[in-house]
């Protein structure tokens, strides 16, 4: 989970203690400590399966988070993705240090909504601190959840300067380069993205889609290019580390973003998006979760409904028809990155929120 590395290493006034039950890749944190998980967490699952109720952390693994914390001396404890708070409510009856619990975007779907999780939710609201969420639209969903609204906090994601990168500029001999960096999953909206730029092709035949990222959507997503006729102008480029992702977006010219509602599944602010228009990429999105919020209408981007694939062919046709227009989507696009998600300016507001937590008795 990049976001949440860069917010952990991204602290200045804090030390981080990073206690986790799992671990991938390397992290710069000062401290990792691993918490093993109980052998007989198995028998939690299979009480979920019969009652539909979260399953709970064992008194052993509660002792070690305990442990862990009075060991470091932490004076606050952030837990990271509400779904995994919610198997927690053990620790935080034992905690004697202030926590909060952040929410992120599929965090509140599918179990989290059900009946069978409220009462766990309430007391975890009750007890929490602060609930930060990673969009508004987010935390009006946190709130239906249950969460207090004078608890609810706006964290949004640290997107990193790019020294060095040039803003693009329309392509001098109209080959457009677009491209979505997404899971391959529903929510992303994908199939919007190709019937799109299928039809965006019919006025600039020689314009490339890369699609950056890998799902279990892979295969249905290739048949489709295959069936609109365009599979030699998509390429599926499969997972890119940040270097090989960033290089992409800065030769590129159009970032889609039509996300759509699955499942209950909701977008919060995509951080890829982000990144993007960060490089200076204009965006062409979908009303959708907490998009709206970051892209407004004519000023970084175009919007439109949910899989109107028509209306984001148009939307994009416009802007390749109007080279003023893509510069100025481009500038603003960069100019709101760096205003509002600047390592500086969130981290300020992260420690901001920390210290208010421990000053309040």
């Amino acid at each position: 989970m990049l976001h949440i590395y860069r917010h952990v290493t991204g602290l200045r006034e804090f030390r981080p203690v990073v206690l986790t039950q799992k671990t991938e890749g390397d992290w710069m944190a000062e401290t990792v400590e691993v918490i093993p998980r109980s052998s007989f967490r198995f028998l939690g699952r299979f009480f979920e399966k019969r009652t539909g109720r979260p399953w709970q952390i064992s008194p052993g693994e509660v002792q070690a988070f305990c442990a862990a914390l009075d060991r470091h001396d932490c004076e606050l404890l952030h837990v990271f993705f509400g779904n995994v708070a919610v198997h927690m409510l053990p620790l935080f009856r034992k905690l004697k240090i202030p926590f909060v619990v952040s929410f992120h975007g599929s965090d509140v779907a599918g179990s989290m909504a059900s009946p069978e999780y409220t009462e766990t939710l309430a007391e975890i609201f009750d007890r929490a601190a602060f609930v930060p969420c990673r969009s508004e639209q987010l935390a009006h969903a946190v709130h239906k959840l249950g969460s207090p609204q004078d608890k609810l906090r706006i964290m949004r994601t640290i997107v990193p300067e790019f020294a060095g990168i040039v803003r693009p500029h329309p392509p001098s001999d109209g080959t457009w380069r677009l491209v979505q960096a997404a899971r391959l999953v529903r929510k992303k909206g994908i199939p919007t993205t190709l019937r799109a730029f299928a039809e965006f092709t019919l006025a600039h035949p020689f314009s490339t889609l890369t699609i950056a990222g890998e799902g279990p959507l892979e295969n249905e997503l290739r048949a489709l290019a295959s069936e609109l006729n365009i599979e030699d102008r998509v390429e599926f480029a499969g997972f890119l580390d940040q270097e090989s992702l960033h290089g992409l977006f800065a030769g590129s010219h159009f970032f889609l973003q039509p996300s759509e509602t699955a499942g209950g599944d909701v977008e919060g602010v995509p951080n890829a998006m982000l990144e993007a228009m960060a490089i200076g990429l204009p965006v062409f999105a979908t009303r959708h979760g907490g998009i709206p919020e970051v892209v407004t209408e004519g000023r970084e981007g175009l919007l439109v409904e949910e899989g109107d694939h028509a209306g984001l062919a148009q939307v994009m046709l416009r802007v390749a028809g109007d080279p003023a227009l893509y510069e100025e989507l481009s500038r603003h696009a960069s100019q709101t990155i760096h205003e509002r998600f600047s390592p500086a300016r969130q981290v300020a507001a992260i420690e901001a929120m920390y210290r208010e937590v421990i000053a309040t008795p």
